[in-house]
């Protein structure tokens, strides 16, 4: 069973990695999907997104000893019906992630390398971001962006957030792996601030906040 990665990050959360190499069929074989979650991902028009949610079961299937019952806020934001245990999803076509922790929220994204993110210059970033950026590694640089941002976007879980104006990330250049800081500012102008973490592997960068 293809678990890439499971361990243990800050403050003792938990991050797990399934490699999608199934089908869609062979997922739905080796798995034990609750009725309700089985019934959801059959509305998904995409093949794609079908292997996505189902590897995302295979992945909880192979991190807890129980069943678990997932479902989602209104929001979106995902939570496991039967367990206290806090919860934040992601995927792609190839990989599907989660981070895991009995008390605190989460974060966690993760994008292909192979995507173009030059939008996320216009849409997402700062002028200091902007100002930030090496020519020699932008698109990588602008895909740490975006995922630390939508990861603090997860962990805060608040709707409405400007990415641009409420989601500073202080400077960095790509290493592969290491730390991100980052500060949330809040509409009345409180700021929470934030330490990520962050990691790239086969084309694929993911970053997650755990506190």
């Amino acid at each position: 069973m293809p678990l890439y990665l499971r361990k243990k990050v800050e403050n003792k959360a938990e991050i797990a990695v399934w490699h999608v190499t199934e089908s869609e069929s062979e997922l739905r074989d080796m798995l034990s999907v609750p009725t309700d979650e089985l019934e959801e991902i059959d509305l998904l028009g995409s093949e794609s997104l079908r292997r996505q949610r189902l590897a995302v079961r295979a992945l909880l299937n192979e991190v807890f000893e129980d069943k678990m019952y997932l479902s989602h806020y209104d929001n979106g934001k995902p939570y496991l019906e039967n367990c206290v245990t806090n919860i934040s999803i992601t995927h792609t076509e190839k990989y599907v992630a989660i981070i895991i922790h009995d008390e605190d929220d989460l974060g966690i994204d993760i994008e292909s390398l192979d995507r173009d993110f030059s939008a996320v210059e216009k849409v997402a970033l700062s002028e200091d971001e902007i100002d930030d950026l090496d020519e020699d590694t932008k698109n990588e640089q602008l895909a740490i962006y975006w995922c630390a941002k939508e990861a603090i976007f997860k962990r805060m879980s608040q709707l409405k957030v400007d990415f641009a104006e409420q989601i500073e990330v202080e400077k960095f250049r790509p290493k592969g792996k290491g730390e991100l800081e980052a500060t949330f500012i809040h509409k009345d102008g409180h700021e929470d601030e934030f330490d990520l973490g962050y990691m790239t592997f086969d084309r694929h960068v993911l970053v997650w906040v755990a506190e």
